[in-house]
């Protein structure tokens, strides 16, 4: 029964994970995301290809998926199958959530990098952790204008985050593992900062030619 429990959290939190929000959306417009911009489904090539308006609802959605894997999707699973504590099925759907969005079943297994998504999973699991990483990120992205170089500082703080707010080594270890992953999925933003070829957020509109 417990590993019943954990398969059943895994495949529902993948399910949830996996809409690709970004490519519906684009396709939604008439666009293939996967073509322009990036290249990449996820909030930030949405921003840049679809506008503002419907980077944020991206964002959003993209960040809804892993908050509700973990806390209605696991939850539900504990009621229908009790057996595993509560606290392990959220983990375990929080994480598959996120391989959910970024090894989309829907997509020949390529999704985003599962920035939003992991963010929606850690205000479920560590709040407080996340609000030290988001404070990170808006610095180095503010200062910079580059999103990379935010998400993957944010990454890789994130296992320290965890243990500095909830001391706790298992789930250290889970972020350290999902901190790692985000940082594997943004090895071509790593190219591209080292050859000075990354692109950057532009604040002020560009203004048209006469």
């Amino acid at each position: 029964m417990p590993a019943l429990c954990y398969i059943v959290t895994a495949l529902v939190a993948y399910l949830l994970g996996s809409i690709p929000t970004g490519f519906l959306v684009a396709k939604a417009r008439g666009v293939d995301i996967r073509t322009v911009g990036s290249g990449n489904i996820g909030a930030t090539n949405a921003f840049r290809v679809l506008g503002t308006g419907f980077g944020i609802f991206v964002l959003l959605m993209d960040a809804l998926k892993g908050w509700v894997a973990v806390q209605i999707g696991a939850r539900v699973v504990s009621e229908l199958l009790p057996g595993v504590p509560l606290e392990y099925l959220r983990i375990t759907a929080g994480v598959a959530a996120i391989l959910g969005h970024n090894f989309t079943c829907w997509l020949h297994f390529k999704g985003g990098k599962g920035i939003a998504t992991s963010a929606g999973v850690l205000i479920a699991l560590v709040p407080l952790a996340l609000v030290i990483i988001l404070s990170i990120f808006i610095v180095l992205f503010l200062t910079t204008r580059y999103v990379s170089i935010g998400s993957i500082a944010a990454a890789f703080a994130l296992p320290f985050a965890t243990w500095f707010t909830q001391h706790d080594v298992g789930l250290t270890a889970v972020m350290a593992a999902i901190g790692a992953l985000a940082i594997l999925k943004h090895r071509k933003n790593i190219q591209r900062l080292l050859n000075g070829t990354e692109n950057r957020i532009q604040f002020r509109k560009k203004e048209a030619t006469p």
